[in-house]
């Protein structure tokens, strides 16, 4: 049996769909950070079959969870400080997300200028569709 330690103070990512806990770390930043992070892939799941586990080690608060949102609200965060599990939080899709996904419009400004954010906007909740707030360029999660 594998034993993974606890943490005293940061995140714990759950039912991330398996095989896609990389992108997570990655698209969360945590490969430029100097954090104690432990990848758990293809964990046995009675709701889902199979899923990934992250474990942060981190301060409270230096995780963007509007990314997190973004790349999948499915996924349950539990907060814990001093090695106990203080909040159990249910992720939503963010209004705005920037600099997650670049947008594809060679006219779009956020292609040409290289310092400004890419910022993408949601447009349809229920389809889960983004939009650029320069162009218009539409994005959807969905695909």
């Amino acid at each position: 049996m594998l034993n993974i330690s606890g943490i005293h103070e940061g995140y714990v990512l759950d039912h991330i769909k398996a095989g896609t806990s990389l992108d997570v770390f990655h698209n969360l930043g945590l490969d430029d950070k100097n954090y104690t992070v432990a990848v758990i892939m293809n964990v046995k799941s009675n709701k889902m079959g199979r899923k990934d586990i992250l474990k942060i080690e981190c301060p409270i608060g230096s995780i963007d969870l509007d990314v997190l949102g973004f790349i999948d609200h499915n996924i349950t965060v539990d907060i814990v400080e001093d090695g106990n599990i203080v909040e159990k939080r249910k992720l939503t899709l963010p209004v705005e997300v920037k600099n997650v996904i670049h947008c594809h419009n060679p006219r779009c400004i956020t292609t040409i200028e290289q310092g400004l954010p890419s910022v993408f906007v949601l447009t349809d909740k229920e389809n889960a569709v983004y939009r650029c707030k320069y162009c218009e360029e539409k994005y959807d999660r969905k695909k």
